[in-house]
């Protein structure tokens, strides 16, 4: 049996966190079997929230989700694409506020399986807009979409969220799409000049870069190849050494997330837009050098460069600003991409030796990130 460590490390910070504006509220999360979705949802229930679930099961094993207590692991298991059941759910727990995160979030995945894609990420997310569009609790919607939604440039100067969205492989226009449609609907429904007058629901879209951490078990990242390659005891093979990606450990997007959620609940239309949370720009690193990283804080990895040409394009150059997040929300990174690898690492090397040190990283993220961020 896997040991969950409960730290009381950070406890006495959380009715200052977001202003403990999340303290006793009904709070759905969808994809909260997933990898980011349950590191929010622990942190959710951390903050006194009446944290509810809604997703599919998790499609790997181990997974983060299933070794968090049981009621925030197994809420109601269900897809966003049946909209009747995904409707009278949200009607049930009448939520303040909804962190949509549910879709399938694999570029690889996606070519293989496009319509599972689009299905999920468009028809999904609109499926639950209709969902809280009928539901009169609901005050905030945070919607989770990608760094990948922009049209790639290969630019090195980085991508602001005015710039135009994109796509050229399915999940990124897929992403692209949810964007959209959730736009369309803060646009004609839940129109900002309107608010407090026709109706009382804000709508925020965020986009982040790559996100590493303990507990992700998914196909095709390197993370999770590289913890498999060094408990199976076989050599780690990177196909794109020179890709260049926006790396940040999972709690830095997430702190943005529930800053944003705070702005909305807060009835302050300024923030109903889409955001950026990226790392610092010193911190858009290669693969290589992440993986070099990883291999020195977990020295047991082996690995080996060898490059696929007939691999499925994916984006070489990739760079998001969070210019915006930095200025109206005075939203930092708190750790480094050197540190997010190192307690990446830490995380899997501990639940090797059967113990799940989600709390108390998460105490210490909200330690580190309380001097960089005046929540």
């Amino acid at each position: 049996m896997v040991k969950q460590i409960d730290s009381s490390r950070g406890k006495s910070m959380n009715g200052e966190l977001f202003s403990g504006i999340y303290r006793g509220k009904p709070v759905l999360v969808t994809g909260h079997t997933g990898f980011k979705g349950s590191w929010l949802t622990w942190w959710l229930h951390r903050l006194g929230a009446n944290v509810h679930g809604y997703s599919l099961p998790s499609d790997t094993i181990p997974n983060h989700a299933s070794q968090l207590p049981q009621h925030l692991s197994s809420e109601l298991l269900g897809d966003i694409r049946e909209a009747q059941k995904l409707h009278d759910y949200v009607q049930k727990i009448q939520p303040e506020i909804i962190f949509h995160l549910a879709a399938q979030p694999l570029v690889r995945r996606s070519y293989r399986q496009p319509e599972e894609t689009f299905s999920t990420n468009v028809m999904g997310t609109l499926h639950l807009l209709q969902a809280a569009r009928a539901c009169e609790s609901v005050d905030a919607f945070v919607c989770v979409t990608s760094d990948k939604v922009y049209e790639n440039l290969e630019s090195t100067d980085g991508y602001r969220e005015t710039d135009r969205l994109g796509g050229s492989d399915p999940y990124s226009c897929s992403k692209a799409c949810a964007e959209l449609v959730a736009s369309s609907f803060r646009n004609s429904y839940w129109n900002l000049h309107q608010f407090g007058k026709t109706h009382h629901c804000l709508l925020a879209t965020v986009r982040a870069g790559n996100v590493i951490g303990g507990g992700d078990w998914s196909e095709d990242r390197l993370i999770p190849d590289a913890v498999r390659a060094v408990t199976s005891g076989t050599t780690l093979t990177i196909r794109s050494p020179s890709s260049v990606r926006p790396w940040q450990h999972v709690l830095e997007p997430l702190s943005g997330y529930l800053q944003v959620g705070e702005r909305l609940l807060k009835k302050d239309p300024s923030s109903a837009m889409a955001w950026n949370f990226g790392p610092s720009e010193t911190d858009d690193v290669s693969v290589g050098q992440v993986i070099e990283a990883f291999a020195k804080s977990w020295p047991e990895l082996k690995y080996q460069i060898q490059i696929d040409p007939n691999a499925p394009h994916e984006t070489k150059f990739l760079k998001v600003l969070s210019n915006q997040a930095k200025e109206k929300l005075n939203w930092q990174p708190a750790w480094g991409w050197r540190r997010a690898v190192e307690e990446t690492a830490s995380w899997y090397r501990n639940h090797r030796d059967r113990l799940v040190v989600t709390d108390d990283q998460l105490a210490t993220y909200e330690r580190d990130a309380g001097l960089a961020n005046p929540y």
